[in-house]
C-alpha cells in the first residue's frame, strides 16, 4: 500500500519473533482512528454509521488499534484491527473467524462488522461496559462464573463447523514448554524442571472433543452487565473436550485467593469437571503454568510480576495434584 497513514499504522504495530516462538514487544504504540486506511474507515462507517468519536485503549500487548467508537445514531462499538502483514495478525484472523461462527444464543457481544480488505483484518463488536467478575473468596461472582462455564458447555456442544482444533494451541504451548526445558538459561526454576519434564513427557496435544471452547477464560473475559455474565475476547476459541474449560479457569480462582484444594472443590460441582481424565488435567495445569512462565520471560518489565504470580499459583495446584 502506498498510503502514508497505513504505512505508519504498520510501523507502530511492528514486532519481531523471539527464540522459542511467540512475539516480543519492541516499540508498541496504539494507533489512532485517523491512521487507519481511508477505505477501511469508509467501509465501517457505511455499515455502522459515521464515527463521531473514537477513544483508543491505552497500553495492551497487541499491535494495531483497539478503540471504542461512538456512532452518529448513538450506538457504540468496540473496534479491533491489525495489519495483515504483522506477526500478530493470526490472532485477529482467528477472532474474526470465531465471530462468524459463534452461535447467536451464546452470552457474548455480537460482531456487527468485519473486514479483511485494505491490507488489514478488522472487526467491530457491540461495546460492553460492565465490570470484570470478582473471583475472590466470598464473592457471589464465583458461582455466577462457574454457572456461565457450565452454560457455555451446554450451548456450544456440538461444536459449530469450521472451528480451529485445540491441538493448534496445545502444540504451540507444548513447543514453548519444551524450549524452556531445553534452555539452561531460561527463566524456568531449576528445582522444577524435572517435575515439568516428567508431567509433560508423552503428552499428546490432539485432545478429542466436540465442544466449542473459549480457551481463554479469566476474570477480565467475564463481564457483569445488568446482572448477567457476558463472555468477551473469543480470539482463542477452538474445538476440544468440554472439561478443558474449567481446568484452564481453575488457576484464576487460585490467583484470586482460593487454595488449590478449595478450587478443586468448587470445580467439582461442574459435570464436565467430573468427567475429566485426572492425568490429562494434571498435564494441562502444567502446560498452563509453563505458559505463564513463558509470558513472564518475554513480557514488558511492568507485566512480569503478574505473570510470575499466576505461574506460582498454577505451580501450587500442580504440586497438590502430584502429591496425591
Amino acid at each position: 500500500m502506498g498510503d502514508p497513514a497505513a504505512h505508519r499504522a504498520r510501523r507502530t504495530g511492528r514486532r519481531r519473533r523471539h527464540q522459542g516462538g511467540g512475539l516480543r514487544q519492541v516499540a508498541l504504540m496504539r494507533i489512532q482512528w485517523p491512521d487507519l486506511p481511508p477505505g477501511l474507515r469508509d467501509d465501517l462507517e457505511n455499515r455502522l454509521g459515521a464515527v463521531i468519536k473514537a477513544e483508543p485503549r491505552t497500553g495492551g500487548a497487541l499491535p494495531g488499534i483497539a478503540a471504542r467508537l461512538w456512532h452518529a445514531d448513538g450506538r457504540t462499538t468496540w473496534l479491533k484491527a491489525c495489519p495483515r502483514d504483522d506477526d500478530a495478525a493470526w490472532l485477529y484472523e482467528r477472532e474474526h473467524r470465531v465471530g462468524l461462527i459463534l452461535p447467536g444464543d451464546v452470552p457474548a457481544p455480537r460482531m456487527r462488522w468485519s473486514s479483511v480488505a485494505h491490507g488489514w483484518v478488522a472487526m467491530a463488536h457491540v461495546f460492553v461496559a460492565g465490570a470484570p467478575v470478582d473471583l475472590s473468596p466470598g464473592s457471589g461472582d464465583v458461582a455466577m462464573a462457574l454457572a456461565t462455564i457450565a452454560r457455555l458447555g451446554d450451548l456450544l456442544t456440538p461444536c459449530p463447523p469450521g472451528a480451529p482444533r485445540i491441538s493448534d494451541h496445545l502444540s504451540n504451548l507444548l513447543a514453548k514448554a519444551h524450549a524452556m526445558l531445553d534452555d539452561s538459561d531460561s527463566a524456568l526454576p531449576r528445582a522444577n524442571r524435572a517435575m515439568y519434564a516428567e508431567v509433560l513427557d508423552g503428552f499428546d496435544p490432539a485432545l478429542v472433543g466436540d465442544t466449542f471452547l473459549h480457551f481463554g477464560l479469566h476474570p477480565g473475559a467475564l463481564r457483569l452487565v445488568a446482572g448477567n455474565t457476558l463472555v468477551l475476547d473469543w480470539g482463542l476459541a477452538c474445538q476440544g473436550p468440554a472439561w478443558v474449560e474449567p481446568v484452564l479457569f481453575g488457576p484464576w480462582l487460585i490467583v484470586a485467593g482460593h487454595s488449590p484444594r478449595r478450587t478443586e472443590s468448587l470445580l467439582a460441582d461442574l459435570a464436565v469437571w467430573q468427567a475429566a481424565p485426572p492425568d490429562l488435567v494434571t498435564r494441562l495445569i502444567a502446560l498452563w503454568t509453563m505458559g505463564r512462565l513463558h509470558k513472564a520471560a518475554h513480557a514488558p518489565a511492568s507485566a512480569r510480576a503478574g505473570w510470575e504470580h499466576a505461574a506460582s499459583r498454577g505451580r501450587a495446584w500442580l504440586k497438590l495434584r502430584l502429591a496425591g
